[in-house]
């Protein structure tokens, strides 16, 4: 009973983790939408954790920014008080990066300390915070890339690695905390399950990649229509040009992929029940209807937040920016369920 009570608080610490790790991703999508994610530039990990606070340093700040390309480019209008508006949202979500760190250091000294670490679980923490380590540096180099006199944003390539780099985190905390909640009993023994479950993870982490691109090449403001594209179902840029750095074939190739990830949900869906009731697991059964409604809210969000984009207006946070912040919500949501459902199948039981 004592060990459960352990492996509970345990799992509760981690938990709290995922919630953060969530809030950070949304956190960054704000960043990018309001176009925030240039104005600190450098990397402090220690003494950023302060904002300025005289207006000679703020100053300096605007100034250092003044040397890139999307103040040259795109906002010279900006007066302090601009820079100060979109420097909160860097520094907040940095800050937010910085308490997420604090509250694992804390919780790792205090458990480590009261002993309710078992030694199987160093390792994993280790790694967990490397991963969070590893977090931190990506976003600087994400950032650096658009730290120069030509680019107005960042690369969207390493946009997309620091975004997936955020989401394996988030999975592999919510993995840990799974390993010491759910009870042996649950689990589901099928093999062609398990890898049905892998293949269907698998297409939704290309999605999520897509997804990235599409925030980083601002490619739903390149095709503001449903269902076709810009009058196309097939673009005439298709075989013309990137398919992952064209806005047109990296919009085409998202949609695509959304189209296959919720035919293979509906599939997954039948094969999740059969399982479960096989398995006479519970959790499967209540698990199973969570990908299941996941997916299709997440392409009617698709969908409106696609639609909406005329009504972008750049540095305002309106209606389009609003439904992306949703749209990313439920992706990590759906990317949440199929985790724990993953973590409920295994493969053959061995006798």
């Amino acid at each position: 009973m004592q060990d459960n009570k352990k492996k509970r608080a345990v799992a509760r610490w981690l938990l709290v983790g995922v919630l953060m790790i969530v809030v950070q991703v949304l956190l960054g999508g704000i960043t990018r939408l309001t176009g925030s994610g240039l104005s600190i530039t450098e990397w402090k990990p220690i003494m950023g954790a302060l904002p300025p606070m005289d207006e000679a340093t703020w100053q300096e700040a605007f100034d250092r920014y003044k040397q890139i390309a999307q103040y040259k480019y795109l906002n010279a209008h900006f007066e302090l008080d601009d820079f100060k508006f979109i420097f909160f949202w860097e520094w907040f979500h940095r800050l937010w990066a910085r308490l997420l760190g604090v509250v694992f250091a804390i919780g790792f000294i205090y458990f480590l300390v009261r002993g309710y670490f078992r030694k199987d679980m160093v390792i994993p923490l280790v790694i967990l915070f490397l991963l969070g380590a590893a977090q931190g540096l990506v976003g600087w180099i994400m950032v650096a890339s658009g730290l120069n006199d030509t680019n107005l944003y960042v690369n969207h390539i390493k946009l997309a690695l620091h975004f997936i780099a955020a989401l394996i985190l988030l999975c592999y905390t919510l993995w840990f905390a799974l390993k010491l909640l759910v009870p042996e009993g649950e689990l589901v023994y099928n093999s062609r399950f398990k890898n049905f479950t892998n293949i269907v993870i698998v297409i939704l982490a290309l999605q999520l990649v897509y997804g990235a691109f599409m925030a980083g090449l601002k490619a739903a403001m390149s095709a503001p229509t449903w269902p076709d594209i810009n009058g196309m179902y097939l673009p005439d840029t298709l075989w013309l040009h990137s398919w992952v750095s064209h806005p047109i074939n990296v919009h085409f190739v998202h949609r695509q992929l959304a189209y296959l990830l919720f035919t293979l949900i509906m599939f997954w869906f039948g094969a999740a029940t059969t399982a479960a009731i096989k398995a006479k697991s519970s959790y499967m059964k209540q698990i199973r209807w969570w990908p299941f409604v996941l997916v299709g809210v997440q392409v009617i969000l698709g969908i409106v937040t696609v639609l909406s984009a005329p009504k972008i207006v750049f540095g305002k946070f309106g209606t389009f920016e609003i439904l992306a912040e949703l749209h990313q919500l439920f992706a990590m949501f759906l990317l949440m369920a199929l985790v724990v459902a993953r973590y409920l199948v295994r493969g053959a039981k061995l006798t």
